[in-house]
This record gives C-alpha cells, structure tokens and sequence, in this order.
C-alpha cells in the first residue's frame, strides 16, 4: 500500500476547516445591539440599564483600555427554526477578539432582562444558550470589558497598558457580531469526533497498526459526508468513526483524573478589580455547564475570589452555594489566596489558611484538604508542616516543571519540610493547569510520568487559565471520549480528592523528597517591587505588634478586642501575597494600589496599637517603650513594657588615617575613605571577619537583561557584567556618640544617587546600613556585597518558622543553578567556634558562595532590579531599607538580630503605668513566640503560636500572666488535637512543660 499519510492529513484538515467547522451554525440572523460606555470605573448592572443606548452595528470601534462597554441584545428567534431538529438556540457573540488566548483581552458577561447573571463570553467560548421558542422575543445585556492584551504573543515588550493614566483612551476592538444562531448539534459532535481521533492519532507512533487505523476511519468519514449538505450527511460520518471511537483502551494505559478548573490569577496583568469580574464569568461559564453535565466537577481555590463573589454578585453565589453542596463545585486549596510561598513571613503563611479554611467551613460546611497552589514560584520547606498543622493531607503544583536546569525525579511522592513533617504530593506529568485535554495534552501526561512501573494515575486539571474562562463543552466532549480509547490514557472525570484518595490507594509508599521545592526559574521575584516587599514585611510586623497589644488589653479588661479590623487588616495582607502581587510581576496599576493598601493597613493598625497601650497604660506623663519581639531588649522582657534601661557602655567614632573607626564594647568596624568596610572584629575574640585586603558593604551594578519574563528572572550570566559602586562624593560623621556613632556615607552613579548611614549603638553586636537610595535605572540589578573571612560549607536562611541550610558551592546541577535564594529576616554562615549574621528589613534575594579560593564567603543581598515588563517603571524613584552585619554569632543571635531590625522597641508617650506586664513567659532557649491573639471563634481565648527556632530539640517553660481554666494544643484552626480534648499537664509552680522537636511548630490555646 502506497503511503499517502501526509496527503490524507492535508484532505482531513482542509475537510474540518473549510466544512465541517462552517457548518457548525446552521443558519443565523444579526440581533439588534445598543450600546452604553462606562464613563469610568464598572458599575452594578441595575445602573448600567437605566442608562441611555445608541444602537450599533457589526464593524463599530468600542473600548478604550480597561474600559466597560455594556451592549443591549434584542430580537427574536425566527419562527421557521420550529422544526430545526437536531440543533439549539444561541446567541453568538464575538466582541472583536484578537487572539485564540482567553483571559487575556475582551470578555464579556451577559446578563438576563432581571440581571440574573447567563454566562460569559470570552474567545474560544462565544455561544450563549437561548430559552426561547420560535417566534419569541428577548433582550439580554453583556457587560464588555475591553482589558489590553498584555500578553503581547510573550514579546515581553514594555507597554504603558499597565496604568490606566497611561494607556489612552482610543478604542481596541471592533465588535464583529452578535447573532442569533442555529447550531447543529449533530455537526458539532462529528467535530468532536474528528478532532479528538485525529489529536490521538497526530501522538502515536508511526508503526503503530492504531495510528493507520484511525487516519483511514477519518479518511472514510470526509467520503461520508456531502460538502454541499454537511448537515444532512455529518450523522453518517459520525457512523463510520463509532468503531475507532468505540475500541476501549489498552488494561496498562495511563489513568488520568481529568478535574474542571481555571487557574484565576487575583491580579497580574489585570488589575484586582478586573479579577473580580474575571471570578464572576468564570463561575457563570462553569454554572452552565454543570447545568446540562451534572457528572462534571470543577475545582475552585482561593477564598478570597469566593468572597469577592458573595460581595458584588451574591445571586450567583448563591448558585455556587448549591453547587458545593451537590458536589459538583468544589472548593480547593483552603488558603486566602494562591499565595506566594516563599515569601509570606510565617504567621502570614499560617493565616491563609487560617483565613481560607474558615471561609469554605462557614460558608460551605467544608474543609479542603489539599494545597493547590499550581502556579506559585518555588515552595518553602516549611510548607509540609504548616499545611499538615491545618489540617491539609495533600500537595499539588505543576511550576517545578518549569526548571530550566534539572528535571525532579518524581510525580508522586511524599514531600518532607524542614521539621520532618511529610505530605502526599502530586505534580500533574501533563505540564499545565489549563489543559484542553487534547491529544496532545494527554500523551504528555503518560509520557512525562515518572512512576511508570510502581503507579500509574495522574491529575490533569483542565480548563483556560491564568484570565479564567474555565472548562469548556469541547473539553467536556474530549474527556467522554477518551473514557475509555485505544491508543489514549483512560480519562475519568474526577474531583481532587477522587485523585488524591485514588494515588494514596495505588502508591502507599512513594520516594521522598526533603527540603524546598526550589523552582529553577523566576529568581527576580525575591527582588522585583521592592516598594511591595517592604509593605508586606512592615503590615506583617505591625499584625504581630496590634494582635498582642490588642489581646493583652482585652484579657486585662480594658478594651474590646478589635476583631472586625483585624480581620480586615489581614485580609488585605493576605491578598497582597497572591503569588504574582507579592513577588512584583504585575503591572503597574497592581503594585500602586498594593502600596495604598498597605498604607490603608499601617495607619488601621498603629490606630489599634496606640488604642489598646493607652487603655493598658492610662493617660499620664510616661513613656513606655514596647517590646513587641520575642526577646528583651533594653531591658524590656518580650512581649511586655516598661521603660527602658538606660543604654550601657559607649559608641566612638573618629577619624583615622583617612578613614573612620568605630568601637564599643563588642564590636571594632573600620571604613575607608570611601566608606567601605575593610575591618569588622568582635572583641571578644580579636577575630576579623572582612578578608585581608578587600572591603565589604560594596554596591555591586549589574547588568539586568533577562532572556525572558523579565520582572520574574535573574539569569545566571548576569555576573559578567559587574560595575562596583566604590566612589563616594562624599563622607562625614553625623553623630560620636556616647549612645550612637554615625557616618553618612553619599555615592552617584548614572540616574540614581545613594545615601548610606553606617550606625553603631553602645551595646549592639551588629554594625547597621541605613540606605535611602533614589534609583532611575533601567534592566540593572543592585546588590550590597560582604565578603567575609569565614570557609563556610552552608549558608543557613532564615525562612517560615526555621531556616534551611544550603550548600554554598556549585558540586551539582541542583547546587549550581540555586545562584539567587530567598531569605527573610536574616542569613548566617560559619565555621566550627565562628560565624556571621547578615540581617535585613524588607530584603528577600539573596547569593551565598564560596570566593578567595574557596577560604572565604561572600554574602551579597539583591536590594533593587528594574525591569520593564509588565510595569516600564518597577521601582523607579525613592527607598528605604535597613541592613546590619553581626560577627562572631551563631544562629541563635542570627535570630535575634533579625527580630531586633524588624520589630525595634516602640515609644508611647503620655501614658501613667511604669510597665506592662506579658502576657505569656517563655524560658527555654531557642523557642520562639510568633503569635499572641484572640481566638477566632471569639471566645476569648488566648492563641499562643510557638516553634523551635534553632534547629534542635528544646525544652520550655510557658507561664501565663492571667487567670487560666486549662491549655489545649490545636491546629491551626485552634481545634484540638487530641480526640479526648486533654489539657496540657500544669507544674507545681503553675507553669506548663513544653517538648520540641528540632523547627516543631505548636499552636497553644488557652481557656480563660
């Protein structure tokens, strides 16, 4: 047989474009179209309709960029498709879209005459069902968002689309119908058919008697079927592909749990508010189709964007409501929001699910159980345990495959966090959260799997994301088809937790793996938006600081607990740590009003903190000083006020051979004439820590062009392109002490300027950078350089409850492309009897290697970037950020510097009490309190959070400073973790026992 394979391939293509997919729309009709533009912001619908229309026609320009358009749809459905068998009523609506990518440009939702909400429109998904009869009338509304396609085909271009004061206001789109439509199902169902045997037959091996198989089935179906009477044949060439689609699959395919979903960004290259609507059109598109496919399930995560659905569109909340509860919409993830995991401090971290799972249990009756963060930029190693603390048993992401250097071993497995702690995990082998559940698609999915042997069942979630849209009936179709399919995996219609169960049933004991998930790629975010990482860092502290004030004055009886603010407060924080806010890859619009908002919680929070001190304090002539850490400071023990100690011991600094000298008890630091920092020893020991003959606290220019993605990567060759910032314009002492000893340090370069205030207190163990720095340059990367006379194997940093260690040379693959890391509040490298702590206040990027021939480290801190995609202007203009440099210290005083840079001592005065006394006492070293509160359910109760912060096993004695019944451990949720509700067994002296495991994280609730 002569081998025409590629011929035939050309007659099917030509076939299904040029008559089958024509053939779709039997006959239509243009509806009549008014229209109304927004004048600004979007309005609710009953505004919307009570306004003046002016009627349009196909062709008409409408929408300027992040505009709203609202079209009025009349008309009536001809009286002669009475006896149109075989095909439905829609509308057809195609508002001008300009690509085959939904979410990210024009969509539209539409409304019924009362303001129910139908269904969206978006490209690929263009019909709208018509409950109406032949020879009836109707009117409709569709609310047109004509959002800027950002995506621009990933070009990475910069665009002033961003921001609504630069974008313009010329129109972006052509309306190019709205009709009303005949579709013929029968047609519609043979493209399926053709579509999904010719996806499967395109995955198939060449030699494979299926592949000829279904090529000739598809051949034969084209002769079936009449071109010039498509719909009076497409039954026929149905006929002749029932038995290719009928032969079941092989016993050892691939099983595959194909779940509904749309990954729905909370902000990206689309403002908050648009994701607001982008939620609304989503859930109404997936209403539908759950509608006429009661089997289908859709997952949903983020409590956020249900919440924002209760608020602005509570009729369709309501129909999700009753969704949840036949088990065809199931809520996922239980955190807040898909947030970010690497950067969220620990008790933010903590509090998403806290705040998620609290929302799906009170408005649902159901708790997640699976972490569903599939887009997030590289996982914490303390995730295990913070997801197991709340309940979680399961993990899902698909991001680690995109690792530009190393590919993980495994697809299932058990992930173990910092503590020990494991769970079940689950990377998709398909490669994407927004499958079509192509051919394509699920030849992927069985050929990537990596359990092939031992397991054999995958998750395929499928469904447009990133802009939402959701599942389709295309999709839907696919998966009935490839049920059960010769040559397909087998496709079942699944749910998270039918996977979850079904994997943990066939794998009871996969491989583990141990520490972070560390993604291979988008190592800018530790660093893009700086402006946004500093407001996440300062609203973290400041919750800390307003919870425990706000506790101790309510357990005192002096005030109620503001539990509405709080909420808010964190709500918002919460919100802001979405994985493409907090890590500074959104546009302009985005981050501008994340800085509103943090602004909006900072003057919220200091107004409870000062509130809850004066009730505490009385009014009076004091002042208290606050300590709102977890260790003393100036004589204030943690958690507590009083006045504070008058500062011990002296601060010098003077002038010396040119350059300048500081010294206090502990510590000896010397600048050069340029303000570097060629000495730093801890008098203890005599021992230097800066390398004969380099200096420390060097800027370092780089070079910031990315090949890709440019707010999200840092590309390993940046370092060839180094310029070192030593020049100073100018160097003068600005205070001698006795209690502070101060040098302002001033550098130029290019467009930007840079202010260094170098601090040294009386007793402090770490010399202090303060920098104001006014950046105006473009794709260049700024880091602050400590080389440092230690040989360190590892550099440990800090991150979520703990730290982790990592290797600071590049042996492997793995080691070499871990060149950017994250860190929170402090990093640490030493040798046996030695070590240095480098802190910060709001920076996250960081690089650790081995330099001077490998006897020494550098410790370098990536404070500034400035890319210019998505936003041209990321970081331009003015900052403010702390950094201090301790020597000779371990990692408990590592620790200690970090709190002390974060959370500093805070005045109030004008208050009458001399002290405040804590209400919790914590002995036992390295556990550290992280969160004193009220309990949610507003009881009373006092929440204590705690953990092992060292990395070994602890011991500590808790007291309480109030009257307490009895102390249970819980959850996360504050339920107890013990099934008979026993209490924590008391001392003779009235205090509890605690036993911790090395990084444990215990949550503590005690009954007033």
């Amino acid at each position: 047989m002569h081998d025409d394979a590629r011929l035939v391939q050309m007659r099917i293509n030509r076939f299904v474009t040029e008559r089958l997919q024509p053939a779709i729309i039997r006959e239509s009709v243009p509806a009549h179209v008014e229209r109304w533009e927004a004048p600004g912001e979007p309005v609710p619908f009953e505004h919307a309709i009570a306004q003046q229309f002016e009627p349009v026609r196909a062709g008409v320009a409408w929408g300027r960029p992040w505009g709203t358009t609202w079209f009025k749809v009349t008309g009536m459905v001809p009286a002669g498709w009475a006896d149109a068998a075989g095909a439905r009523v829609e509308l057809v609506i195609d508002l001008g879209f300009n690509s085959a990518i939904p979410g990210f440009q024009a969509e539209g939702m539409v409304f019924s005459e009362a303001g129910s909400i139908i269904k969206a429109v978006e490209p690929l998904n263009t019909s709208v069902p018509l409950a109406v009869a032949p020879g009836e009338t109707f009117t409709v509304y569709v609310e047109a968002a004509s959002n800027p396609d950002l995506s621009q085909a990933w070009t990475f271009a910069p665009t002033a689309m961003g921001d609504p004061e630069t974008a313009g206001d010329q129109p972006m789109y052509r309306l190019t119908r709205i009709d009303i439509a005949l579709r013929d199902t029968v047609v519609w169902e043979l493209g399926q058919d053709f579509w999904t045997l010719h996806g499967l037959y395109a995955q198939l091996p060449a030699t494979l008697p299926r592949r000829a198989e279904i090529l000739r089935a598809l051949d034969r179906a084209v002769d079936a079927v009449d071109p010039h009477d498509v719909a009076g044949t497409a039954q026929a060439g149905r006929e002749v592909l029932a038995p290719a689609l009928a032969a079941p699959a092989w016993h050892s395919s691939h099983r595959v749990h194909a779940v509904g979903h749309a990954h729905i960004d909370s902000a990206w290259l689309w403002p908050l508010r648009e994701t607001v609507r982008k939620v609304a059109r989503t859930f109404s598109n997936v209403d539908a189709l759950i509608e006429q496919h009661p089997d289908f399930v859709f997952a949903a995560s983020s409590a956020q964007q249900y919440a924002w659905l209760k608020e602005h569109y509570p009729e369709l909340f309501e129909r999700i409501r009753r969704r949840v509860a036949e088990g065809s919409f199931v809520p996922v993830g239980g955190m807040w929001v898909e947030s970010d995991s690497n950067l969220p401090g620990g008790e933010a971290l903590a509090r998403q699910f806290v705040a998620g799972k609290r929302f799906f249990i009170e408005e649902f009756g159901v708790e997640p159980l699976e972490v569903w963060l599939p887009d997030s930029f590289g996982y914490s190693g303390a995730l295990p345990q913070i997801a197991r603390a709340a309940g979680s048993r399961w993990f899902l992401t698909q991001k680690i495959s995109w690792n530009e250097t190393n590919v993980m071993p495994h697809h299932t497995f058990h992930w173990e966090g910092i503590d020990g702690t494991r769970i079940f995990t689950h990377f998709p082998p398909v490669d994407t959260y927004s499958s079509e559940l192509s051919g394509a698609d699920l030849a992927r999915a069985q050929r990537q799997y990596s359990e092939k042997g031992v397991a054999n069942t995958s998750l395929v979630p499928f469904g447009w994301g990133d802009g939402g849209g959701g599942p389709t009936e295309e999709m839907i179709a696919a998966a009935r088809r490839t049920a059960s399919l010769e040559g397909s995996p087998k496709v079942l219609l699944s749910s998270p937790r039918g996977f979850f169960e079904a994997a943990e049933a066939e794998y009871p004991h996969p491989p583990v793996w141990s520490g972070e998930l560390y993604l291979e790629f988008h190592r800018g975010t530790y660093t893009s938006q700086a402006r946004t990482k500093r407001g996440n860092r300062r609203s973290e502290h400041l919750l800390r600081e307003a919870e425990l004030w706000a506790a101790t004055a309510a357990v005192r009886g002096v005030a109620e607990y503001p539990y509405e603010t709080l909420e808010q407060a964190w709500h918002t924080v919460l919100l802001l740590q979405f994985h493409d806010i907090l890590p500074g890859s959104s546009i302009a619009w985005v981050h501008r009003e994340a800085e509103r908002r943090y602004d909006e919680v900072r003057v919220s929070l200091e107004q409870v903190i000062d509130r809850s001190v004066r009730a505490l304090a009385g009014e009076g002539s004091r002042m208290l000083a606050l300590n709102s850490g977890p260790f003393a400071q100036r004589g204030v023990i943690a958690l507590a006020a009083a006045e504070a100690a008058p500062v011990a011991g002296t601060a010098t600094v003077s002038s010396v051979d040119g350059g300048f000298v500081f010294r206090n008890d502990r510590l000896e630091a010397t600048l050069d004439a340029d303000g570097l920092l060629v000495s730093l020893r801890d008098l203890a020991t005599g021992r230097e820590a800066i390398p004969a003959g380099e200096g420390a606290k060097v800027l370092q220019l780089f070079r910031d062009t990315p090949r890709q993605w440019d707010a999200w990567d840092i590309d390993a060759d940046y370092v060839r392109t180094m310029t070192e910032l030593r020049a100073a314009e100018s160097i003068e002492i600005v205070a001698a002490g006795p209690d502070q000893a101060s040098v302002r340090i001033t550098r130029r370069f290019g467009s930007s300027s840079i202010e260094e205030t170098v601090t040294l207190d009386a007793r402090a163990r770490a010399l202090e950078v303060e920098f104001a720095i006014d950046w105006h340059e473009r794709q260049k990367l700024l880091k602050l350089a400590f080389p440092l006379d230690v040989q360190a194997a590892q550099a440990a940093s800090e991150i979520q409850f703990g730290h982790i260690l990592r290797p600071t040379h590049a042996n492997t693959s793995w080691d070499a492309a871990r060149f950017e890391t994250v860190a929170h509040r402090w990093v640490h490298i030493g040798e046996p009897g030695y070590g240095v702590a480098v802190a910060n206040d709001s920076t996250y990027g960081h690089d650790i290697r081995r330099s001077g021939e490998g006897r020494s480290t550098t410790v370098r801190l990536s404070l500034l970037r400035a890319p210019l995609y998505p936003d041209p202007e990321s970081d331009q203009g003015e900052h403010r950020l702390r950094v201090a440099v301790a020597p000779g210290v371990g990692i408990p005083e590592a620790i200690e510097e970090g709190y002390r840079l974060n959370l500093p001592l805070r005045s109030v005065v004008g208050v009458g009490a001399e002290a405040l006394e804590p209400l919790l006492r914590v002995r036992g070293d390295g556990v550290v309190v992280e969160a004193v509160k009220l309990a949610e359910d507003q009881s009373g109760d006092v929440i204590v959070r705690l953990y092992e912060a060292h990395g070994g096993r602890a011991v500590a004695d808790l007291s309480a400073g109030f009257e307490v019944a009895d102390v249970w451990e819980t959850d996360l949720l504050e339920r107890s973790l013990s099934p008979s509700g026993d209490v924590l067994g008391r001392s003779a002296d009235g205090s509890w026992r605690l036993e911790l495991r090395p990084f444990q994280l215990v949550t503590l609730r005690f009954r007033r």
